[in-house]
């Protein structure tokens, strides 16, 4: 039975229970509402904050479909669940893995690293993976209409989508870069292995022994020039612009766009039948390299640097800051592809084995991944005679690009094989993950404008990602990539995750979401996951928010450019403001203090997609409402209401 508030504008929840009739406050109560308005009519008791009717009838005519409506629509499911999960895999473990993961934790104190990345995983990875997982496959939204729980915070899921959109362009640039190596490796002789004439200060990649010095000034090597010269026609400055995009990189991003349209725009079923390739032979691949790194020559030298603890830096705050950048960036977490690609699950579906088995493999990955990585750089300073491993290791592209290649080239066995497993794998890593995060800048536009046709969506993302991916490909992109991913990616998810946590936790209620994890999983919510995601896990989250604001300093480029970067994360990040006030401004009703509790409340058709299943949830929720209004309102009891019920 749904009858409209007229204070609050949302439906009122059918309630009835021998409980209720029994007490004295709810006799004869058939229907219930909490919306904080403490009333005297309609049998309702001064003081007792819902709405009560004694006794409601329903216009019939009411509930009817007008039947010139469109009918509702039905979310996509995947086929199996072995496919979300696969999917999960391949949207979690990318590039972040391979090349950010072994440098970060090798610059942040080595093994030392490690220890603090497992506490952040454990308080903060795995309980907003859990988080979104949950309230995705909840609701049935994606990471902007997942805010119909809360209205007034719906900005915080399209400043994501600002974000996300940004790490796509640039994601898919390293791609084509990648692709091209990948081309280029099935050549005869590794194109990077000797100098070009024209380049000085040049040693081959393939010799080995002590590297000479050139002129007075370290030479370098050809893998590094051949990167920088050849690849990128990289520029020294930005002085004079960032010059055209190489020709055959933009080829390349072709390429890699075609793969991700050709496997999007027949849907998520599509994606889905994708994932087992692009989940599991990535780990064929990486074992091989794995036994392959061990065997080298001085690779366990290697691994012992990566692994040896500097505990002084364990101290540090920013080894923590490093640590929890880290574990967004490689779970992906608050970016809104976990919850779209959770919000086509089937509504019972376990996520939270799902979501052990994905934070604990993604973690494995990493490690194996240093493994790999530093076992290829011991190998690198034992041929060229360097006792000094850190001359030897470069962060971000350089290390899968200058590094590694430069490695490759030194091998007597077949170097063209572990250069294309290297980069096929790579360039499988790199699509896996942007099948996720494009799927959730493709759901949040098609939630909004369900009679848009999903193919046309896809393309005009593609286009549109292609285009601005273009910049990345120029003599000057390796520098506007930083810039975007510290400016458009680190600085604006980690702000947004703070509030994403507020409304999830706060707004919403962690209880309320043990509450549907309840209904929807049938299991009860320990005191571990409430403690983190009311407690925990924002307070952690909040002060390395501090932490880089207060540690902030400018990038060094002209200012221009940094001025450019916080013109990005403006744009992001007053999504929220913006779309709050919208929201409250379409609210209807003359009181701008009831319009802003409505908002701060679950729209009507809140909860699950199926209307029979979400007519037992909100008289599930009714009969808990009901109990808690009884209780003491203060604020000791608002947060023990709000984290335990």
């Amino acid at each position: 039975m749904d009858i409209q508030c007229k204070y609050c504008n949302s439906v009122w929840i059918t309630y009835k229970t021998e409980e209720a009739v029994n007490t004295n406050l709810l006799s004869n109560a058939d229907v219930i509402h909490s919306c904080n308005e403490n009333l005297t009519e309609n049998g309702a008791v001064n003081g007792f904050s819902n709405h009560i009717v004694i006794s409601t009838t329903t216009n019939s005519s009411s509930n009817k479909n007008n039947p010139d409506d469109p009918p509702p629509t039905v979310r996509e499911k995947w086929g199996k669940n072995i496919e979300f999960l696969l999917s999960c895999v391949a949207l979690s473990v990318g590039f972040g893995n391979v090349w950010r993961f072994p440098y970060t934790a090798f610059n942040n104190g080595g093994g030392a690293f490690v220890i603090p990345y497992l506490i952040v995983l454990f308080i903060i990875g795995r309980p907003i993976y859990y988080l979104e997982m949950v309230l995705g496959q909840f609701s049935n939204r994606g990471c902007v209409k997942v805010y119909d729980m809360a209205p007034l915070m719906r900005g915080i899921g399209v400043g994501q989508t600002v974000a996300i959109f940004t790490v796509i362009t640039y994601y898919a640039a390293v791609l084509a870069i990648t692709f091209r190596y990948l081309v280029v490796s099935f050549s005869p002789e590794l194109p990077w292995s000797t100098c070009d004439p024209s380049w000085l200060d040049c040693v081959n990649s393939s010799f080995i022994g002590t590297i000479p010095m050139g002129n007075g000034t370290k030479v370098k090597s050809s893998a590094e020039l051949y990167f920088q010269k050849t690849v990128l026609h990289k520029a020294a400055s930005l002085d004079n612009g960032i010059g055209m995009p190489d020709w055959r990189l933009v080829l390349c991003l072709v390429v890699a766009w075609i793969c991700i349209t050709a496997i999007l725009i027949r849907g998520i079923k599509s994606s889905g039948k994708f994932s087992y390739f692009l989940a599991i032979f990535p780990y064929i691949i990486i074992f091989i390299l794995l036994v392959r790194s061990l065997t080298l020559p001085g690779a366990w030298t290697g691994i012992r640097y990566f692994f040896t603890p500097q505990w002084d830096k364990l101290l540090t705050i920013e080894v923590w800051y490093q640590a929890v950048t880290q574990c967004f960036f490689s779970l992906t977490i608050c970016f809104g592809g976990l919850i779209v690609y959770s919000s086509f699950n089937n509504f019972q579906n376990n996520i939270y084995r799902h979501a052990v088995i994905i934070t604990w493999l993604d973690t494995f990955t990493s490690m194996i991944a240093g493994c790999i990585v530093f076992g290829v750089m011991g190998h690198l300073a034992h041929v060229t005679n360097e006792k000094d491993i850190q001359k030897v290791v470069k962060n971000g592209p350089g290390l899968t690009f200058e590094t590694y290649p430069d490695v490759i080239a030194k091998f007597d066995f077949v170097p063209q094989l572990f250069s294309v497993l290297f980069f096929f794998m790579l360039f499988l890593l790199g699509i896996g993950t942007l099948l996720g995060i494009v799927t959730s800048v493709i759901t949040a536009i098609h939630d909004q404008k369900p009679h848009w046709k999903r193919w046309k969506v896809v393309l005009v993302v593609a286009v549109v990602g292609f285009c601005v991916g273009l910049v990345y490909l120029t003599p000057g992109g390796l520098s506007i990539l930083e810039l975007m991913d510290y400016y458009g990616a680190t600085f604006v998810t980690l702000t947004l995750a703070v509030f994403e946590l507020l409304t999830f936790a706060w707004i919403y209620g962690v209880d309320r979401v043990c509450k549907d994890i309840e209904f929807m999983l049938g299991i009860k919510t320990g005191m571990f996951w409430r403690i983190c995601w009311g407690i925990v896990t924002p307070i952690v989250v909040l002060v390395i928010l501090l932490f880089s604001i207060i540690n902030y300093v400018p990038m060094e480029l002209p200012s221009g450019y940094n001025a450019f970067g916080w013109c990005l994360y403006t744009v992001a990040v007053l999504q929220l403001p913006a779309w709050g006030l919208y929201a409250w401004y379409k609210q209807p009703g003359s009181d701008p203090i009831t319009r802003l509790r409505a908002v701060l409340n679950p729209m009507s058709d809140w909860g699950p997609e199926d209307a029979t299943t979400r007519a037992k949830y909100h008289s599930f929720i009714g009969e808990h409402d009901a109990s808690l209004s009884m209780k003491k309102t203060c604020t000791a009891s608002f947060v023990r209401r709000k984290l335990f019920g």
